[in-house]
């Protein structure tokens, strides 16, 4: 039997945040060549576990081995020349650069004091080509990549420096169902080259794809591990959340009520193409699609956020198309943006002002804002949700991924809109949370509020839906109610093929 070999050891780390003790005494080992599943619910501390071995951040107290000798990072750079990449949960791309400058920044060729551009772009290319993306042009710019590209940029940036280990946080977010089996491929193949992988993901199913074995952290503390094929789904929710978890799907029974929002032939610049699709009172609409088949775009042009080629919209029995923004939210629909760190939250301002944006007239009186109301409010939906922030004034962009989308998931329901328009609503959200989520959602469906439910995991449309669309090609290709379907169904419609049934 080959003799394992440990490549990272840490013991009893600690980290603490002013008065927040973020980690306390997490331990975990990373054998060499294995893939590693870090799981735990949002703000458990596995971000900031990774930060310290990346060495964006220090530790308190604990220690590092790295192959056996102790490792303690001055900082980034230090610790990708030592051989360790880290793909983070949210894009720290250079959108102004070219995709060549954002795989090779702080690492560039150079020679006889001068850039070795040729050498740059072939390493780039070969890279693209192992990723399966040869597509991905190295002069484009950043910013005219979708969000699926972009995190193909961050995947290449991390493989170019031959790490020796690779830590991925939440890598599939952005990736349609085929890029993600092109990464899991990837996985195996940096696994059978003796590359060891971290893999930070609230789909359990993933990490049984992927994963050798696993450490759970809750509540800033190492409270299982184990191997992958020995334990079950069950068993590894129960150490991520303390407890049991009765139902992943909860479904509360509601009734479909008249049409209040009406689509016909709906088109945009270059998506989406002639959409006809009709959303009920109480009812949850899914749609389906891959990346690129129009989803996001849809709702955009609904929102008044992308301009409206031609076509018509109808919100409760009022018709017009391509009505701005502001004009849509005192139509009642609200927006929740898949890109919360760009479109969804102002990251620069507190908690209780992103949760207010929207909609600050329950804590105004005679045009006077009041902010302790505001803060009341605030605190009301942190309880509602479980936002784990030191307070309503804490700054957003210093909270855990997750919890920055239960704060833009409250900011909709701050708004108080009768038509939702969701797009990814449970993305980078751990399971507990999830499931509070569905419960929600079905709670607003029984007081009436339409829902429109975009969403790459088909197990959650087929769960939590009463209706599913496909979306392919900027069009809708079929409509059907939720018992219609299948997983197997769904798949083949999303990608165009005839065996739907």
């Amino acid at each position: 039997m080959a003799e394992v070999t440990t490549l990272i050891s840490m013991r009893d780390i600690c980290k603490s945040f002013g008065p927040v003790r973020a980690l306390d005494e997490v331990c975990i080992e990373v054998e060499q060549g294995e893939v590693h599943a870090l799981v735990g619910e949002n703000g458990a501390g596995k971000s900031t576990l990774m930060k310290i071995l990346s060495g964006a951040l220090t530790p308190d107290s604990g220690t590092i081995h790295l192959a056996g000798k102790p490792f303690r990072p001055a900082g980034p750079i230090e610790s990708r020349r030592a051989g360790v990449a880290m793909i983070y949960q949210e894009l720290t791309l250079a959108p102004h650069l070219t995709v060549e400058a954002n795989v090779m920044l702080g690492i560039e060729a150079h020679r006889l004091g001068w850039l070795d551009l040729g050498s740059m772009k072939r390493r780039v290319r070969e890279i693209f080509e192992f990723l399966h993306h040869p597509e991905i042009d190295p002069d484009s710019l950043v910013s005219d990549l979708g969000v699926g590209e972009q995190q193909l940029v961050e995947l290449a940036r991390a493989l170019v420096t031959e790490a020796s280990v690779v830590v991925m946080d939440e890598p599939t977010s952005s990736l349609s169902g085929r890029d993600t089996e092109r990464l899991f491929e990837v996985i195996d193949l940096l696994k059978g080259k003796g590359v060891s992988v971290i893999y930070i993901s609230h789909f359990l199913e993933e990490v049984r794809r992927v994963a050798d074995r696993f450490t759970v952290l809750r509540d800033g503390k190492s409270v299982g591990s184990g191997g992958v094929a020995s334990t079950t789904s069950a068993e590894i929710i129960r150490m991520m959340v303390g407890r049991q978890l009765d139902q992943m799907f909860p479904r509360l029974p509601h009734e479909r009520g008249e049409p209040v929002l009406t689509v016909k032939e709906l088109a945009g610049d270059p998506l989406p193409e002639k959409v006809d699709l009709e959303l009920h009172k109480g009812e949850i609409l899914g749609v389906a699609g891959l990346v690129g088949s129009g989803r996001t775009e849809t709702v955009r042009a609904l929102f008044g956020l992308d301009r409206v080629t031609s076509g018509k919209v109808v919100v409760f029995d009022r018709a017009d198309s391509g009505a701005p923004t502001w004009t849509r939210i005192k139509q009642g629909i609200g927006m929740l943006s898949e890109n919360r760190k760009e479109e969804g939250l102002a990251q620069g301002l507190d908690l209780s002002d992103n949760i207010a944006l929207s909609n600050f007239a329950p804590y105004t009186r005679a045009g006077i804002l009041s902010l302790r109301r505001q803060r009341a409010g605030c605190e009301k939906w942190m309880e509602r949700l479980e936002i784990k922030a030191s307070g309503p004034g804490q700054v957003v962009s210093d909270l855990s991924g997750g919890n920055q989308q239960k704060a833009a998931i409250a900011r909709l329901l701050n708004q108080d809109a009768d038509i939702l328009l969701l797009d990814e609503p449970t993305r980078g959200i751990d399971v507990g949370s999830k499931i509070a989520i569905y419960h929600l959602i079905g709670e607003l469906a029984v007081r009436g509020r339409a829902i429109l439910y975009i969403s790459s995991y088909l197990p959650e449309l087929m769960g939590i839906c009463d209706r599913i669309a496909v979306m392919h090609r900027g069009r809708v290709v079929d409509v059907r109610e939720r018992e219609a379907w299948s997983e197997e169904s769904l798949m083949a419609c999303c990608v165009g093929s005839d065996l739907k049934e």
